[in-house]
């Protein structure tokens, strides 16, 4: 397959759940056509904002249609990406779920590293080779050791990115000093997008080429902004516009993502504020927190007579 240079703001959705616990599919089309509208480059289904690792495979299939319907309607010649979450510590579940996700029209797949197994770096490599070609699919690499306990190191999605199968890596490292080094040897079609929020201007700024962002849900025409004026080399103003957003993007992990994100998206009227355990909502402090970012943000200018960063 042809590698295909991915640039910008891709989403890492949460995913709505319903009263009795199912999709909410109502508001999974509603929250798509919002980042659409706001000009995203693409949406990533089913990872870990979305809170993959409790659907079923039947619900991760579901999701991704939906998804993958609504990017269909962006206006041409847009293109509007999809990659899915396939992550899974089990390598043939992983494949299965990549193979799920092109029935159901993916583009492509982002594939985090093993959790709780360990596996050494020819391990990593191996299950990520055996997803792609299970699912001949594109593959974003996913590297996020605080959650899985591993790192993927810079040779080996350097040696990966020799592979035309596989696209970019999420980075979520945390390092920008590895961030450096997989950027100065990588192919050039190869794309490199920060995992953290608060470090897509830094990582730009070193030659990468976007975010896949959890801030995106609630402020997604704020985070195409930030994006455009950086990979525009506008810096003055990518400062300014990450400086208001500063808040949000820490707002968003004061508690575990996507925790804080969702009770957002609740106070903004996009969703119920429901997650499944052993994810609970945000506590009353993570919600003072969050209502002040979205102000800071411009997102909220009515909530101090509301009291809604109590309501559950």
């Amino acid at each position: 397959m042809r590698r295909e240079r991915l640039q910008g703001v891709f989403t890492a959705l949460v995913t709505p759940f319903d009263a009795h616990g199912g999709l909410d599919e109502s508001a999974i089309r509603g929250l798509a056509r919002a980042q659409i509208a706001a000009g995203v480059a693409g949406m990533v289904p089913a990872g870990t904002t979305g809170e993959g690792a409790t659907l079923s495979d039947a619900e991760h299939r579901r999701l991704v249609e939906i998804v993958v319907e609504e990017a269909a309607m962006a206006p041409p010649p847009r293109k509007v990406w999809v990659f899915a979450g396939a992550g899974s510590n089990d390598t043939r579940q992983a494949c299965a779920l990549g193979v799920s996700a092109r029935s159901a029209g993916a583009d492509g797949l982002l594939v985090v590293t093993p959790y709780y197994n360990k596996p050494t770096q020819a391990g990593l490599k191996a299950h990520f080779v055996a997803v792609a070609e299970a699912a001949e699919l594109p593959v974003l690499l996913y590297n996020v050791p605080g959650r899985t306990g591993v790192n993927l190191l810079p040779e080996t999605v350097l040696a990966l990115a020799e592979r035309e199968e596989f696209w970019g890596v999420k980075e979520a490292s945390g390092q920008l000093d590895q961030v450096s080094r997989i950027l100065a040897s990588r192919p050039a079609s190869f794309a490199v997008l920060a995992g953290d929020d608060a470090l897509a201007l830094p990582v730009v700024a070193l030659g990468g080429d976007g975010v896949v962002s959890v801030a995106s849900n609630a402020a997604p025409a704020q985070m195409v902004d930030l994006l455009d004026a950086a990979l525009a080399g506008e810096r003055a103003r990518a400062v300014a516009l990450y400086r208001r957003l500063a808040p949000l993007l820490h707002a968003n992990f004061v508690e575990p993502n996507p925790i804080p994100v969702k009770w957002a998206l609740w106070r903004l009227g996009f969703l119920a504020d429901r997650l499944r355990l052993p994810l609970q909502s945000a506590t009353l402090s993570t919600r003072r927190t969050m209502t002040e970012a979205l102000e800071r943000a411009g997102l909220l200018v009515d909530s101090a007579a509301s009291g809604a960063e109590t309501a559950a």
